[in-house]
């Protein structure tokens, strides 16, 4: 069965400090259990100390990168070793923020999955397509090719631990959001291609989350869909309320 999740996504906003008192609000929030798995994502100086602050409660923790080699002569990088080290369970991949302001490439991506998976990490891999490629009709032959690039090498059984967020590049950050219908739509058609390189199980079995101005008032319209499985959130996660209204939609 097939998880469905809330993810936040922090990028880089709040100071240590800052991101310690948020997860004490969140944590004071989600008292009940949710319906869902509740994951944050943090930038990586919080990473241990708010892995420690999580600790047997229902939050878990992801990076929001990791580096494409192993070890070694990389000053500034942070290897997905040094992420397990600090007790979080995953590492999101492949935003397109990343992609674009960082060239990230389908191959460096396919070696930060890679590693991710080899240290121990579940991975959120992110895919979408910009407004340009969206308005030419393109959104499936783009989201097809990114998995085909960096995911899709993948044994079945090291599939099974990736978590695909649909993430439409001219919805992140703008307001505008795709409506449930056109979600579905595309989340449905990542479940095919899914399916007919790994069968019917695994496709069945994969979250597939929606990034994109998700929020507490349009997300029960979204989570309502069959192939909607959760979402990636951004500017919503930085506040306890906010984020909390998108995990009470399910």
């Amino acid at each position: 069965m097939r998880k469905n999740i809330v993810a936040g996504n922090w990028k880089m906003n709040k100071t240590l400090q800052e991101g310690v008192a948020l997860v004490n609000d969140l944590k004071s929030v989600l008292t009940a259990k949710p319906n869902c798995d509740v994951i944050i994502g943090t930038p990586f100086i919080h990473l241990a100390t708010v892995s420690e602050m999580v600790k047997g409660t229902v939050i878990q923790v992801a990076a929001e990168n990791c580096a494409d080699k192993e070890s070694g002569a990389y000053t500034g990088e942070v290897s997905a070793a040094m992420v397990k080290s600090t007790g979080a369970e995953y590492c999101i991949l492949g935003h397109s923020e990343r992609r674009e302001y960082y060239h990230e490439t389908p191959e460096i991506l396919k070696a930060k999955v890679d590693l991710a998976l080899a240290n121990g990490l579940k991975v959120i891999f992110c895919i979408g397509e910009s407004l340009a490629e969206r308005e030419a009709n393109k959104q499936n032959e783009v989201v097809k090719a990114e998995l085909e690039g960096s995911v899709f090498h993948l044994s079945a059984e090291d599939f099974g631990k990736v978590v695909i967020a649909y993430e439409p590049i001219w919805a992140i950050g703008t307001g505008k959001t795709a409506t449930a219908d056109q979600a579905e739509e595309i989340h449905a058609y990542i479940r095919s291609v899914i399916k007919a390189k790994y069968g019917e199980k695994v496709a069945e079995d994969t979250s597939i989350l929606y990034g994109g101005s998700c929020k507490g008032s349009n997300a029960p319209e979204l989570f309502a869909k069959p192939d909607i499985d959760g979402g990636l959130i951004g500017g919503a996660s930085l506040k306890a309320p906010d984020f909390k209204a998108i995990i009470d939609a399910f």
